[in-house]
């Protein structure tokens, strides 16, 4: 039997931000799932939600975090270190934890919970660590569990960092094979689920990873995502290779129009334009870059220059933080150091239509008829508010600690009057306390 119809109507919102280039006034409905220009004659919403004193966005998508390292965040010895030690830093605390398919379902279920919370509706978990032996399938079964039962979107990138080249092939593989068999592009049939591949970097993996993993990217068309031009990164780049990473990645075939980058950070004019030129795609993610002593990566011109960028928080062992929306803020804060100014309207782009672009989704990060009914109530009626002249832009640069009041996932409500639907906020803390002591 089908189903019948899911139907909302939001109406009364201050804005409706459809895209970077339109913002409007009037009602938003929604239909199994989409964005649709209006309700079907005679066809009555199952609930029709008061949006009034809000402003409306598409849901936030986070196109670059560690979801495990929300159970590793603040650290004694993570901060203020080179990532040169930052890196054993974390992967000690990783092995004493004891990694498996338990914690990386406890952390992802937690990490997800606060993107919830913060208006991220979805998520891209690029996975790094996965220990000699463990069950890698288990490990992503419990990541795309934990989204699923909290009704986010998931991207899991099966990622790697010194792994076995061969063993990562497979383990990705193995995981396609098991969660989106036959799905084009790794999605699967509801678009709740993505996966993709991704390398740590070239400071960390070998061509034969980046070799390996792009196959299986193209037998399933995956999207490719990995990390360039921290600091590490260009130290072992011109170490080992006495290359810069851009020019490794595009000799490894790994600057394409399926793959996004995250941090390029330092990048010169030239590097810029061969990444335009190639057709990939980039993510920000200055809440990481800054306190890790990265530098700030040139958005503006990256974005002049025809690259798509999206906006990332990171993990929680650099950033601590999962809100997508206070980084869009300090994005517009940092960008007249690299360049030019951002402003409200091309940072809120960074944290959806750009994010949604790099995975391949031109269905999120909008609210035009036929995207995907993922959508934030963000309430802008009291006192950090009062005075604002620009909604759009006082949306970001007032109230940095802003969270939503309603969150829609798929057409679904998920968070209400600021609280999670779909599981308890407070049992997910205690559960991961009880794992890791903290």
């Amino acid at each position: 039997m089908t189903p019948p119809p899911r139907a909302l109507l939001v109406r009364g919102a201050e804005a409706v931000v459809v895209d970077s280039s339109t913002v409007r006034a009037g009602e938003l409905a929604l239909l199994d799932g989409r964005v649709v220009s209006q309700l079907p004659a005679g066809l009555q919403p199952d609930a029709v939600i008061d949006a009034s004193g809000c402003v409306v966005t598409p849901g936030l998508v986070n196109a670059h975090h560690h979801l495990l390292q929300t159970a590793f965040r603040t650290l004694p010895g993570t901060r203020g270190i080179p990532m040169r030690e930052w890196l054993p830093a974390m992967a000690q605390a990783y092995a004493e934890a004891g990694t498996d398919a338990e914690l990386t379902g406890l952390a992802a279920r937690t990490g997800l919970a606060e993107s919830l919370l913060c208006g991220v509706t979805t998520v891209a978990d690029h996975h790094l660590t996965w220990p000699a032996g463990a069950d890698t399938v288990a490990m992503a079964r419990a990541t795309a569990g934990a989204a699923a039962q909290l009704g986010a979107r998931l991207a899991f990138v099966r990622g790697a960092a010194r792994d076995d080249p061969q063993e990562a092939a497979a383990s990705a593989e193995a995981i396609v094979q098991a969660l989106v068999p036959g799905r084009p592009g790794g999605v699967s049939e509801d678009g709740m689920l993505q996966l993709a591949v991704g390398p740590a970097g070239v400071h960390s993996d070998s061509r034969e990873t980046f070799e390996l993993l792009g196959e299986v990217a193209a037998r399933h068309g995956l999207r490719r995502r990995t990390q360039a031009n921290e600091v590490v990164d260009v130290e072992v780049a011109a170490h080992s290779y006495g290359r810069r990473p851009l020019e490794l990645l595009e000799e490894w075939g790994w600057l394409a129009p399926d793959v996004t980058l995250a941090h390029l950070c330092g990048v010169t004019e030239a590097e810029i334009g061969r990444v335009a030129a190639t057709g990939a795609s980039a993510t920000h993610a200055p809440a990481c870059d800054l306190p890790m002593g990265w530098g700030v990566s040139p958005v503006a011109r990256l974005r002049e220059a025809g690259v798509r960028v999206g906006l990332g928080t990171s993990g929680g062992g650099s950033n601590d933080a999962g809100h997508l929306l206070a980084d869009a803020r300090l994005a517009m804060q940092l960008a007249p150091l690299a360049g030019r100014p951002l402003a409200a309207a091309e940072a809120l782009a960074l944290a959806t239509e750009g994010s949604a672009d790099g995975l391949g989704r031109p269905e999120l990060g909008r609210l035009s008829p036929g995207s995907a009914a993922d959508l934030c109530l963000w309430d802008v009626s009291g006192v950090a508010d009062a005075g604002v002249g620009d909604r759009l832009a006082g949306l970001l640069w007032t109230n940095p600690g802003r969270r939503p009041r309603t969150v829609i996932v798929n057409g679904r409500v998920v968070v209400e009057e600021g609280q999670l639907l779909s599981a308890d906020e407070h049992e997910i803390v205690a559960a991961l306390k009880a794992r890791v002591g903290r």
